[in-house]
């Protein structure tokens, strides 16, 4: 994904979750409703009549959720972004942000999975009968695990689902106890991209650095509480964080060396003393099961010889 339009591509998801009869919204904290023991059943208002065998799946977050459930071969089609596992690749792109009912009705799913709709997709597939699931963005963790208890209820694998949402807590919960309590906490910047793009507490990121005791400089910079404020240079050099996290390696190829070479950042404590953490950019804006992946990169930075 292009780092630099994360922060309006995030905010047309925050306003484009709509709820169309037969297109379920689960948001965060989703809850089922079973009508019957096996299917049928309801979720987030969706009736879903059969264990679907054909899903389409327009978000790369719910693409690795659903490989992790172990139904990737009735998946049809993917967004672009869908990238992981690798398998994943494999599949039939389309355009997330300019998704239309033709080009998702043309492989006859019958389940469809969304994070965004530009405006009228769920309405089209709920009037074609296409069972739908629009997910809202997660501000947190039981968020994230309503939204895999979700998906495990709408394939018919509630079971594994519930096993998925109990190793990724039981993972959490060790790397949070790894991390010894401080009196002052840590701060940090996180980039999401060169233009200085960051994310705030409020996020769900942000929640995961709360989580490790972090504090966040963009906090102080978003009075308006979008959650992705765009900071300036001179507000990153006079917070000086003691760490720095680069979400745009990949898309950007940011690293300790071009931060560096930007005006006044060498003085950094950060930069200057290595704390700058290159992340995978997927990992570190997916809340899939490899959100552990994220925790376990900021754990141990924190963890490294003269991270904490």
């Amino acid at each position: 994904m292009n780092r630099a339009r994360i922060a309006p591509r995030v905010a047309l998801v925050l306003v484009a979750c709509l709820v169309a009869a037969g297109c379920g919204s689960p948001g965060g904290g989703a809850t089922t409703e079973p009508a019957g023991a096996g299917f049928p059943i309801e979720v987030a208002g969706t009736v879903i009549p059969a264990a679907p065998q054909r899903i389409v799946s327009a978000s790369a977050s719910h693409t690795e959720i659903l490989y992790a459930l172990g139904v990737g071969e009735w998946i049809v089609a993917t967004d672009q972004f869908s990238d992981f596992p690798p398998e994943a690749g494999a599949t039939t792109k389309l355009d997330a942000f300019n998704l239309g009912v033709e080009s998702v009705a043309a492989f006859t799913p019958d389940l469809v999975v969304l994070s965004y709709d530009p405006g009228d997709l769920c309405a089209g597939l709920a009037a074609l009968g296409i069972p739908t699931l629009l997910f809202a963005p997660p501000l947190t963790l039981e968020d994230v695990y309503g939204q895999m208890r979700a998906l495990g209820a709408a394939t018919g694998l509630e079971a594994e689902a519930g096993a998925l949402v109990a190793g990724i807590e039981g993972e959490v919960a060790r790397l949070v106890a790894a991390v010894p309590p401080r009196e002052t906490p840590l701060t940090y910047y996180y980039e999401l991209d060169p233009t200085l793009y960051s994310l705030t507490s409020a996020t769900f990121v942000g929640g995961l650095f709360g989580l490790l005791g972090m504090h966040n400089i963009a906090d102080a910079a978003d009075p308006a509480g979008t959650g992705f404020p765009q900071l300036s240079a001179e507000f990153v050099l006079a917070a000086d964080p003691d760490f720095i996290f680069l979400a745009d390696t990949r898309c950007c190829g940011q690293s300790a060396s071009t931060l560096a070479e930007r005006p006044g950042w060498a003085s950094l404590a950060a930069v200057a003393e290595g704390r700058v953490v290159p992340l995978d950019d997927d990992v570190a804006s997916r809340w899939g099961p490899r959100l552990v992946d994220l925790l376990a990169a900021v754990a141990g930075a924190i963890a490294a010889p003269g991270g904490g």
